[in-house]
């Protein structure tokens, strides 16, 4: 298990180039993650973890900010000892329209993290090539997912913990994959997960809050829910004139995945307000925080904050070339096109998911001034 800690979109039009989101709602999740230790550019502030890797390995990282670089934990019961795997992870195909991938596809996915001016980083992230934790099947369950604390880091500690274990235990299909039954099986681990963080927030007194984007792939299915206002961004192949295309040399799309949940949207400021809310004049809730939908965040939870998150799902083709995923932090210097051409370029001269992650983040830190904690996992298709 890994550890770490726009524009707007009407709710129908979550694509871009033609593509068209399913959509569901959601609520909690677990995991952890192990990973290969990858060492960085000189005088680079960023951690990153590079997964290559197959089997049960998985890993964490967490604490931004300075250079070094830490790979760290494993998961109890799944992994007696944590090996870096220079192997492929096999991907199952169905025919679907197009040209789906038929054959083994390797995920190569890497995180990479720094707090920035902040005096404390309070995101958290899992990179989980092979999440099948104490639920085997015989199709392939990779998880990736961000925590975006707030107010603290505790609720994104935890969401990072058991979110997808919930999901795992809530019924995520192993076997033959059913997009309902995944949705399903996703929105009551979000409930369960905002459920049980509640009542420890309570016993705790504590009263953190935390965003979350999360990708799940399924055999050759993917599922990306999300809460708040972290991001996932697809780059797909399409040429100039926008009809797809799967070559190497199809000019690369960004089609965001996932839509911002913000007290100041109208539907969200209408539910806040049929709650009891009430969404000031600086879009902030009860003047407080901006975001809609969080886990933990116990005190809102009466005014309106909800834990149901948006999901939707697209079958994996030779058109998906990577997802960036990314805290708020990140999309605040980085639109969605521009960081989809810097990430290509950065692959076409590294063909590394950690050297493209870590690059990222350094360009939104140093580069770009991001003064927020600033977390991106970049997740890539390499189909043979």
């Amino acid at each position: 298990m890994l550890y770490g800690m726009v524009d707007i979109k009407p709710e129908d039009d979550l694509e871009e180039e033609g593509f068209i989101a399913k959509r569901i709602k959601i609520t909690d999740i677990d995991v952890f993650n192990s990973v290969k230790e990858k060492k960085e550019e000189q005088n680079l502030d960023v951690h990153a973890v590079d997964v290559y890797v197959m089997g049960s390995a998985i890993s964490m990282g967490q604490n931004g900010g300075d250079l070094d670089e830490k790979v760290s934990g494993g998961i109890e019961k799944q992994i007696q000892s944590i090996e870096t795997l220079q192997e492929t992870i096999s991907c199952s195909s169905n025919e679907v329209q197009d040209q789906l991938v038929d054959n083994l596809c390797n995920i190569d996915a890497a995180a990479a993290e720094d707090k920035g001016s902040r005096h404390t980083m309070e995101d958290a992230w899992v990179v989980l090539p092979d999440a099948s934790l104490d639920y085997p099947g015989s199709s392939r369950c990779a998880y990736f997912a961000i925590y975006d604390g707030h107010g603290g880091r505790l609720a994104a500690e935890y969401a990072q913990k058991h979110l997808h274990a919930n999901v795992l235990s809530a019924g995520l299909p192993r076997e033959l994959i059913d997009v309902r039954a995944a949705k399903k099986a996703i929105l009551e681990g979000f409930r369960r997960t905002d459920m049980s963080l509640l009542q420890e927030s309570t016993k705790g007194n504590w009263q953190d809050g935390a965003t979350a984007v999360c990708v799940w792939v399924l055999g050759q299915t993917v599922l990306v829910a999300n809460i708040g206002d972290a991001k996932a961004v697809l780059a797909r192949g399409t040429t100039s004139d926008g009809t797809q295309k799967t070559s190497q040399d199809s000019v690369l799309k960004a089609i965001v995945l996932t839509r911002d949940h913000k007290a100041i949207y109208p539907q969200e400021r209408a539910r806040i307000q049929k709650a009891g809310g009430i969404v000031s004049a600086n879009g902030r809730l009860q003047s407080r925080i901006e975001v809609s939908r969080a886990f933990g965040d116990r005190h809102f939870k009466k005014v309106g904050v909800i834990s149901t998150p948006d999901i939707h799902s697209f079958e994996l083709t030779e058109r998906e070339h990577f997802i960036i995923l990314g805290c708020d932090g990140l999309w605040g210097v980085f639109g969605p096109s521009d960081a989809v051409a810097f990430v290509e370029k950065h692959l076409k001269e590294t063909s590394s998911a950690a050297s493209a992650a870590r690059r990222l983040v350094r360009e939104a830190i140093r580069e770009r001034r991001c003064k927020d904690n600033c977390t991106a996992i970049v997740i890539v298709f390499k189909h043979k």
